[in-house]
């Protein structure tokens, strides 16, 4: 018999830990090669990892709910001699990309515990010099490196991540530990250093209410995406200026253009959506707009070259983004496949890192549950957002070519933008969503 051992596997660049958040076999059963064994959330993705070998899962060395770094050892596998995996040949860690921001870690522990007198700002701990000979150990660069997320929350507050007590793995600093720093009251910037923003709560600790259970009521822990997705909102809407502008489109065109394609698009296997023609209108028009397609950095706005579209997945156990890269290259038809694939490997955990980084526009589509329109929150660190109300049939007032004016029944729909006020004003906001507007409602049959 040969044991192989089960390892966290890293899921991107930026990972160094996961959470082990359910098994699917117990200590006993077979397991076939690349069959799932457990599920893992990271703050990037929540996924099933395969067995790197066929045989018997001999023992289990974390447990449900556990987070552990990666390469930690997990589980045992015992194997035929032979059958097991050669050294070197276990699965490689998934590639990835240059990360968008994601939060990484659970609410402070202040947001969950009784009011209490405002603490003084703590001292930082001294910065982490850097071996002059430039010999730095891994723990030094996992420190130095943090997470997209907690590099850009920093810049933004003018705050040196060296000079905070990190919590994370080997002394990294987690999002908890710098958004608790700068909600204790961060030490004033150097002079000439003024910061681009103020921190959360110069005054000292914000207060945060915690309901208290009632007997009979059920108390349910969040999930790991849970508090992710709870972390990312409030900080997006800490961080840019929310303005929201609302358009109300006539779909009559895109209807019959849908009624007339979608069984040759379900003979190819691609289900055709009023969502595929709407993400197509917009990356077509991103590029006319390209401040619509930026983000911010700092005193600066960076107008991203891609055009790669976002589209948010509601689960059960929570919500996602995955991104279509260079979306407007694709056709209709590419639009359409890039979002059933995508919404299936979501729905079935087997999304990787890179399929959820580097979005530049997000589009969330509520209206699919019967809601008129929403006002969405913009998906840091991109610039806006927009939101799709329920598309149905309306009573619409029309002018006929001789000028009198008749109801008719039209097929209508509203879509919301959330813009960052700070880099999109409003008109350029209301010129995107009227040339998207203009699109679906003259929607050219030969891009179809």
């Amino acid at each position: 018999m040969a044991r192989i051992d089960v390892l966290m596997p890293q899921m991107g660049e930026s990972i160094a830990e996961g959470t082990l958040s359910k098994w699917l076999k117990k200590v006993g059963d077979e397991v076939k090669r690349d069959e799932p064994l457990f599920e893992i959330s990271t703050d990037k993705v929540d996924a099933e990892i395969p067995a790197p070998s066929a045989g018997v899962l001999a023992e289990i060395k974390v447990q449900q709910g556990q987070t552990v770094p990666v390469q930690t050892l997990v589980a045992v596998i015992e194997t035929e001699k032979g059958a097991a995996v050669p050294a070197g040949a276990a699965p490689p860690s998934t590639p990835s990309t240059a990360p968008q921001p994601a939060p990484s870690a659970a609410p402070p522990a202040a947001q969950r515990a009784p009011a209490a007198p405002p603490a003084p700002a703590p001292k930082p701990a001294a910065p982490v010099p850097v071996p002059a000979n430039g010999d730095e150990t891994a723990e030094d660069r996992l420190r130095r490196r943090s997470t997209p997320l907690v590099r850009k929350i920093a810049a933004e507050h003018q705050v040196d991540i060296s000079g905070i007590a990190g919590t994370g793995y080997a002394g990294r600093v987690t999002k908890q530990d710098i958004l608790g720093y700068l909600e204790r009251g961060a030490p004033a910037a150097a002079p000439g250093m003024a910061p681009r923003m103020p921190a959360a709560a110069p005054s000292g600790a914000i207060e945060h209410p915690a309901a208290e259970p009632w007997p009979g009521d059920r108390v349910e822990p969040w999930s790991k995406i849970r508090k992710i997705t709870a972390d990312h909102m409030i900080m997006s809407k800490r961080v840019s200026a929310h303005v929201a502008s609302f358009f109300e489109v006539d779909f009559t065109r895109v209807a019959q253009l849908r009624a007339k394609a979608k069984a040759s698009y379900q003979e190819r296997g691609v289900n055709l959506t009023f969502l595929a023609f709407i993400a197509k209108a917009c990356a077509e028009n991103l590029r006319k707009h390209p401040v619509i397609n930026a983000a911010v950095s700092g005193d600066n706005t960076i107008y991203r070259r891609d055009i790669n579209l976002g589209i948010a997945v509601a689960l059960d156990w929570g919500l996602i983004v995955p991104v279509i890269k260079h979306a407007d290259e694709l056709s209709l038809m590419g639009i359409a496949r890039a979002i059933n694939d995508l919404g299936e490997r979501a729905r079935t955990k087997k999304l990787l890192p890179d399929d959820i980084q580097r979005g530049t526009f997000t589009i969330t589509n509520p209206g699919i549950f019967g809601d008129y329109i929403g006002i969405p929150i913009i998906n840091q660190p991109q610039v806006a957002i927009l939101g799709i109300g329920a598309i149905e049939k309306r009573p619409r007032v029309m002018t006929q070519p001789d000028g009198t004016d008749t109801i008719a029944i039209r097929t209508m729909g509203m879509l919301s933008m959330s813009y960052d006020h700070r880099v999109v004003d409003g008109a350029d906001g209301d010129k995107f969503l009227a040339d998207v507007k203009k699109m679906l409602q003259e929607f050219p049959e030969g891009a179809v």
